[in-house]
């Protein structure tokens, strides 16, 4: 029997912007609370991109088993969606539950946890290869605007929420459409419509002065590159991964040293472009969490800059011990 012991299994998020601090704070406080990591990261789960991905070393993980992380090969065209994760997060949770752990999930993509958090309640549609070849080979004969004008005539309100370079999930939108014969846009808000069946406490970290995250951010790209990070993308590049997994083509990181290998352009430039790439990527991550009603926020920061990681510990746990988990969660 679970030491969780509620109608609705229990569950913890630490979520934010990359470099925030959350891979630490996750890791100290499944010490301090018996629990078990789930990774929420869309890049985490595949094997070989460990630099790029900013993924836990065996020391840094502290003895807390990680769940969803490197298991996935990144050459397998079948890809992986939202509903594959909330599937795979589903059961890892329950393996965690029972052998009564606490799950704690930890990660910046906010998609997979809400998908997560749904009960992968959305209609889970099969993958059609041969069509999302054809429309990706469309896309890349017609230009990705001309795709986007697709989606546009079948969905447009998934249209008017997905910008027109993100092929992959302009493929998808059009792709659920085709199999199932229901827009994208119809499925998720059915999905808002369902209760949540977990208890589920998330923290997402917040950064009163944007450019400590900034700084956090651009140290942790130069310790990236430090760790290897051009000669992890040249080998991923030799693989054809790029070419063959949508997500890590498109993922922060990779693609910003293509011109360095190619040799039209230095080091440097790339350094700061992809600096500057992710600190995009962060405001967009905040700019989702911030819309989120069920997170409850941590600040990193203070008056004197960033707080003590003791005390910001302690507030995350004293967080969870008095407001305990949320009943339902609203979207």
């Amino acid at each position: 029997m679970s030491r969780f012991d509620s109608k609705k299994p229990p569950v913890l998020a630490i979520v934010g912007p990359t470099a925030s601090g959350k891979t630490g704070l996750s890791v100290e406080l499944a010490k301090r609370l018996g629990g078990e990591i789930v990774s929420c990261d869309s890049m985490q789960l595949y094997r070989y991109m460990d630099v790029g991905t900013a993924k836990l070393t065996e020391e840094e993980k502290q003895g807390i088993p990680h769940h969803l992380m490197d298991f996935l090969d990144p050459t397998d065209p079948k890809g992986y969606s939202c509903a594959d994760y909330a599937r795979d997060a589903k059961s890892a949770v329950e393996d965690i539950l029972s052998r009564g752990k606490l799950p704690v999930f930890c990660g910046g993509t906010g998609l997979y946890l809400d998908g997560f958090l749904r009960g992968g309640s959305f209609e889970i549609t099969d993958v059609d290869l041969d069509l999302r070849r054809e429309l990706t080979e469309y896309a890349e004969a017609h230009g990705a605007e001309a795709l986007h004008d697709m989606l546009r005539e079948l969905d447009p309100e998934a249209a008017e929420a997905t910008h027109p370079n993100n092929i992959k999930r302009v493929v998808r939108a059009i792709e659920i459409y085709r199999t199932t014969g229901c827009t994208k846009s119809e499925l998720d808000r059915r999905s808002r419509e369902v209760e949540s069946p977990y208890n589920a406490l998330v923290l997402g970290l917040k950064y009163r002065n944007r450019e400590i995250l900034y700084d956090r951010i651009g140290r942790r790209v130069d310790m990236m590159l430090s760790d290897g990070l051009v000669e992890e993308t040249k080998k991923l590049r030799e693989m054809g991964v790029f070419e063959i997994c949508i997500t890590a083509a498109q993922a922060i990181g990779y693609k910003e040293l293509f011109p360095y290998l190619d040799g039209t352009a230095t080091l440097e430039e790339v350094t700061e472009t992809l600096k500057l790439a992710t600190r995009h990527y962060a405001k967009r991550q905040i700019t989702w969490f911030s819309a989120k009603p069920y997170v409850t926020w941590l600040e990193m920061d203070g008056d004197n800059g960033i707080k003590d990681f003791e005390d910001i510990v302690n507030n995350a746990e004293k967080l969870f011990s008095e407001t305990g988990f949320c009943d339902i969660i609203k979207y």
